[in-house]
């Protein structure tokens, strides 16, 4: 049985796992949650639904892939594992499968700066992963590419990927990416979008430095 911080981050992807299917950005246990822990990774386990998850159930992964816990995690740890390995600045991660995140996916279209949101991304576009088969390692190296620079991505065919500090940060950042999404397609009934541009992007991503997680208005 675990106390203190780590059963306080085992709990915390319970609820967000909770949070992705009530939340409408996920539906049965095809998301998956990590917190970075140790020199390792916390993570959901497989096949497992989330009602069901108990702090105790939660998988530990050591970097070289080694896998503690009940439950195999996630199958795909890897790109969670690489993600924490490449960026000292990531803390958590969620990945998705959202409705509207998914359909520019299906298309491979990235979204472009069709609003200044996109700033909370670390640049102007986020970026389609290249498909590959789920849980394997040339999906993991496309995802680590698409998130060069920034705090989210696409995957082809697939779903997103959203980036955080904590927990919080991450699921944050997974809802406003379904929200562009959202935005983008609605756009796209209308014609191609006009688009801000590189300078008025980096010029929000200036302004919000330092800002919290909900202080953009």
């Amino acid at each position: 049985m675990t106390t203190g911080e780590e059963h306080d981050k085992r709990q915390a992807i319970i609820d967000h796992c909770l949070k992705l299917n009530n939340s409408g950005l996920n539906q049965g246990t095809s998301g998956n949650v990590s917190i970075r822990h140790g020199d390792g990774l916390l993570i959901s386990p497989t096949s497992t639904p989330y009602a069901d998850l108990t702090p105790d159930k939660i998988a530990y992964v050591h970097m070289d892939g080694r896998a503690e816990g009940p439950i195999a995690p996630s199958s795909e740890w890897r790109f969670h594992r690489d993600v924490l390995a490449a960026r000292s600045d990531v803390g958590a991660i969620v990945h998705a499968h959202p409705t509207y995140c998914t359909i520019l996916a299906i298309h491979g279209r990235e979204i472009p700066p069709i609003h200044y949101m996109i700033a909370i991304f670390g640049g102007p576009n986020i970026r389609v992963a290249p498909y590959a088969i789920f849980g394997s390692q040339e999906l993991s190296d496309h995802a680590v590419t698409a998130l060069e620079g920034r705090h989210a991505c696409l995957l082809d065919h697939h779903g997103s990927i959203a980036l955080g500090a904590s927990i919080e940060q991450a699921f944050w950042r997974a809802e406003e990416l379904e929200t562009l999404a959202r935005q983008y397609h609605g756009a796209l009934l209308l014609g191609e979008p006009p688009l801000l541009t590189e300078q008025q992007i980096e010029d929000v991503m200036n302004k919000i430095a330092g800002y919290g997680l909900t202080e953009v208005e």
